[in-house]
């Protein structure tokens, strides 16, 4: 069956677009994966995508996942609860200063605890300085996602509080998928 999804492509011009959500309480960390791990990486996009049909990276094969983490200004970023990984983002410098929220989300479980604005209030500050971390890029003048009507119920307005603006909107047909997992029943 065929459905309607719609794309919206949202950015940041300037630092100072940033609207950081609170801290939320408890025991959470956030900690950048400096070693490239196509297992880990792969792990967090089923973990967290699996219920939303992300499904673009699932037939990748190990070599294109090195390739992708390896690229220079690609950066994985993750959220752990008392030691559990909660979440993710994941950045990739691209040309003329500009940085992609590739992908972003938390594991179903972890959603609705107000970890998801401080990680992407997170993540959005990492694509900013960016450069610092990797000077062979230029200074980071835009940061830029994607977001689809296939993505979570919240994930919009939590991009439009943090300070993104609306720049482009595509509808396309696809066909329906069937969400890839974790497993039959995890929910």
């Amino acid at each position: 069956m065929s459905i309607t999804v719609t794309t919206w492509s949202l950015e940041q011009t300037s630092v100072d677009d940033l609207r950081p959500a609170a801290e939320p309480s408890g025991d959470l960390t956030i900690v950048r994966a400096e070693v490239p791990s196509p297992e880990f990486s792969r792990f967090l996009y089923t973990a967290v995508g699996g219920d939303i049909m992300w499904t673009d990276r699932l037939g990748m094969s190990y070599a294109e996942w090195e390739q992708a983490l390896a690229k220079p200004g690609t950066e994985t970023w993750v959220a752990y609860d008392r030691g559990t990984p909660a979440g993710y983002v994941e950045l990739e410098a691209q040309p003329g200063g500009s940085v992609e929220i590739v992908y972003f989300g938390l594991i179903p479980a972890f959603r609705g605890r107000r970890i998801g604005g401080h990680l992407l209030s997170y993540g959005i500050r990492r694509a900013w300085d960016l450069a610092e971390r990797w000077p062979e890029l230029p200074a980071t003048e835009r940061v830029w996602l994607h977001t689809c009507s296939l993505d979570g119920e919240h994930a919009m307005d939590n991009y439009l509080r943090r300070g993104f603006k609306l720049f482009e909107t595509k509808e396309e047909q696809a066909e329906e998928a069937v969400a890839p997992g974790p497993w039959p029943g995890a929910f």
